[in-house]
């Protein structure tokens, strides 16, 4: 297992990277996050990776963070997820987003992401949903502050009666994160309207 390249960034493309190790050039497939994040080519890079071996193929995945690498490792492990729709689940949002959308029950903000359907989304938020959400002062799975107290408190009422008030749940969920979760349901309300209108 490749656990991490550090080298030189010696190519890119709008999906993948090549990183020069001793060497020798590793193609690592990466996220739009990742890719936004970059150095100028020539210059040193640091990548967490993962590496995918299939009958007839090797494959490296490159994250610019342990977090965005973990996040993946927590998507390929739902049924029906395989390497090229997490890494196309992590273009579309940052796993702090992430894990506040499946711990919300927001299947439909994941479904933005290229190839993922609802039938799959839905079983995202179902599986996951234990792995990322937990009770106060507990770890949230890739170290996710956003998704901290989601279950049952005051960003979960909060969000409930952002969609009372017609909000669709993404909207709801999006604006919501912009508000300190640890603030009081009507601050957070409020903070969350400010970003709906």
């Amino acid at each position: 297992m490749i656990y991490s390249l550090n080298g030189i960034l010696i190519d890119r493309d709008l999906s993948s990277v090549v990183i020069e190790c001793g060497g020798v050039g590793y193609k690592c497939s990466v996220t739009n996050q990742t890719l936004r994040q970059l150095p100028e080519t020539g210059s040193k890079l640091f990548l967490y990776t993962y590496m995918n071996v299939r009958e007839d193929a090797v494959d490296l995945f490159g994250f610019i963070t342990k977090d965005e690498m973990e996040t993946f490792r927590l998507l390929i492990s739902v049924n029906g997820v395989g390497p090229k729709a997490a890494i196309a689940i992590l273009s579309e949002m940052q796993p702090d987003k992430l894990s506040f959308c499946i711990a919300a029950g927001d299947a439909k903000a994941i479904t933005k992401a290229q190839g993922v359907g609802p039938k799959l989304a839905q079983r995202i938020v179902l599986e996951l949903k234990d792995k990322v959400a937990a009770p106060a002062g507990e770890p949230v799975a890739g170290g996710n502050a956003v998704a901290d107290n989601v279950s049952g408190d005051n960003m979960g009422q909060a969000i409930a009666a952002l969609v009372a008030l017609g909000y669709s749940q993404s909207e709801a969920v999006s604006a919501a994160a912009k508000a300190d979760p640890s603030a009081p349901v009507e601050m957070i309300i409020k903070t969350a309207l400010k970003y709906l209108f």
